[in-house]
């Protein structure tokens, strides 16, 4: 049976501003028109997406650029395709929630506290032992890496947005402080972590000046070669961020909340 669920709402100016700007920015706004849809659940799992034909017309693309979206949305295992039956999501036991733009995916709409949770279990479970493997393997270069970022950190405290950048770089360093290749590709991941958690609190009225004695803490426990302190000092540090995001997520979905009671 047909799909009568379409993609209209997604062909938005984005899609236009793409076909100007070239065929890599056109396609990489379908993967996420078309992953965006999914992972927020306008298409469930086992339901059959749009033909091509259809979806191709409602995106204002080719059949060529739609097809080598779907391979994209397939390698991040959310649909699959098959002769005669089409392309169907697939369940979410079958998603690469670790993939970087599906985490993306999943916190760009509303946001419960579960998904709050899961966030930070994911973290918890990455740097806190990347920082006690840092602690004993840094090099002196990289201390002074951490440093400078924490310093850039401490000059726009009071400006959440230029925050950002600093932070983001003093979590990745840790990564990159391991030594290993494989905890230090996870770069990306932990990128999206730290910007869904950024993001989530932008909110906070204490905005992130009472997080820089606990980043100094990490930094000095590095710096120390003191493998233990770094890893609880990172725990500290990443408590106090999830009890942030969790604060603004809970005052954000009441706000939400009231204004549908008003409307």
């Amino acid at each position: 049976m047909k799909n009568r669920k379409s993609f209209s709402t997604a062909r938005t100016s984005r899609v236009a501003v793409a076909v100007s700007s070239g065929s890599t920015a056109l396609h990489a706004t379908v993967v996420e028109q078309i992953g965006l849809r999914i992972v927020q659940g306008d298409f469930l799992p086992g339901e059959a997406l749009p033909n091509a034909d259809d979806s191709s017309e409602m995106l204002g693309v080719s059949r060529t650029v739609l097809r080598e979206a779907i391979k994209v949305l397939a390698g991040k295992g959310l649909v699959e395709s098959r002769p005669k039956t089409g392309t169907r999501v697939r369940p979410r036991s079958d998603w690469n929630f670790l993939d970087p733009d599906v985490l993306s995916w999943r916190y760009a709409g509303g946001v419960s506290a579960d998904d709050v949770r899961a966030l930070f279990e994911l973290r918890r479970a990455i740097e806190p032992m990347s920082a006690a493997l840092a602690a004993q393997r840094a090099t002196p270069a990289q201390i002074a890496e951490i440093n400078a970022a924490l310093g850039e950190m401490e000059a726009v405290v009071d400006d959440g947005d230029r925050f950002a950048k600093p932070d983001l770089l003093f979590h990745q360093t840790i990564l990159r402080m391991t030594g290993n290749e494989l905890i230090g590709s996870l770069a990306a991941l932990v990128e999206t972590a730290l910007v869904m958690s950024f993001r989530l609190s932008n909110d906070n009225p204490e905005g992130q000046r009472h997080s820089l004695p606990l980043h100094r803490e990490v930094a000095e426990k590095i710096a120390a070669r003191d493998a233990a302190g770094a890893q609880r000092a990172l725990l500290v540090l990443i408590d106090d961020a999830e009890e942030d995001v969790r604060r603004s997520v809970e005052n954000r979905n009441r706000r939400r909340a009231n204004r549908e009671l008003a409307s």
